[in-house]
């Protein structure tokens, strides 16, 4: 059902609402021995080092509309990295920037990271972890958008699940605070929405099962999602299948169903003999 328009509100001064979207992103494998989980980590840490990371975070500022005044970032040792950018907000590059006028649509698609708006901020933190005798790594990105005035967050949320792919994803979005039209009356949002998952793509939305947890008097809105679809084949760091007995591959498969449950639904599940 398409979301018809709303008047443009108008408002006194500054739009003073704030609205932020975060989110955990998480990425599991297995990996057969100690050497090899070490070979993960590495690997995760180069693919989101510092200049990575700070690729995400500029396209993300040109989404949302926003100028980019400073980038620093550094790379650790022996593994993470850390951006900090400062941005100041630009006209949105969508067709109608006001988000009170706008249809809940998806956006566009495409270690520790900062960055701030004016008034406004951007953060990442990345979490590579293993299990030390298990083999399950993981690797977990926590990241914040917040703004204030017209720019939204929600037009960067395609692009960002793009550029991690997870295999589960916590999404929150809120919006805080208030603002006044002309006449003074408070505005607590501006601008509709029934569900984040209005703003993901169908094409995202068709690989993942999704869940919402809304409490609409509070303006908070929270999405959890999970894949589908399981092959073995993309969960194996330093192991092909076709090496794996069909004992181990049923044994291996297990420990990772086991494992992406107790992620999604944020408690441990007790093992089945």
């Amino acid at each position: 059902m398409e979301i018809k328009p709303i008047k443009k509100l108008k408002l006194y001064g500054f739009n003073n609402l704030t609205k932020t979207l975060s989110f955990n992103l998480y990425d599991i494998c297995y990996a057969k021995d100690f050497e090899n989980r070490k070979h993960y980590i590495q690997y995760i840490d180069e693919e989101y080092n510092a200049e990575r990371l700070s690729k995400i975070l500029t396209d993300v500022a040109q989404i949302i509309g926003a100028n980019i005044l400073n980038i620093a970032n550094q790379d650790y040792d022996p593994q993470g990295a850390s951006v900090t950018m400062l941005i100041a907000e630009n006209e949105p590059i969508c067709d109608n920037p006001e988000p009170s006028t706008a249809k809940e649509s998806p956006g566009p698609m495409p270690t520790d990271l900062v960055g701030h708006l004016d008034k406004s901020h951007i953060t990442v933190h990345t979490y590579p972890e293993m299990h030390p005798d298990q083999g399950i790594s993981t690797f977990r990105a926590d990241i914040d958008v917040s703004t204030c005035g017209h720019i939204s967050p929600l037009k960067a949320l395609n692009y960002l699940i793009n550029s991690f792919e997870p295999d589960i994803a916590y999404i929150d979005y809120r919006v805080r605070g208030f603002t006044r039209d002309v006449n003074g009356k408070k505005l607590y949002i501006d601008h509709k929405i029934n569900s984040i998952q209005n703003y993901i793509s169908s094409k995202i939305r068709d690989r993942y099962q999704m869940i919402d947890v809304n409490v609409y008097q509070d303006n908070i809105f929270h999405t959890k999602m999970i894949l589908k679809e399981f092959d073995l084949d993309n969960y194996l760091f330093g192991t092909a299948k076709k090496d794996l007995k069909g004992w181990e591959k049923r044994k291996i498969k297990q420990r990772i169903k086991k494992e992406m449950l107790e992620k999604f639904y944020g408690r441990n599940i007790p093992s089945m003999h």
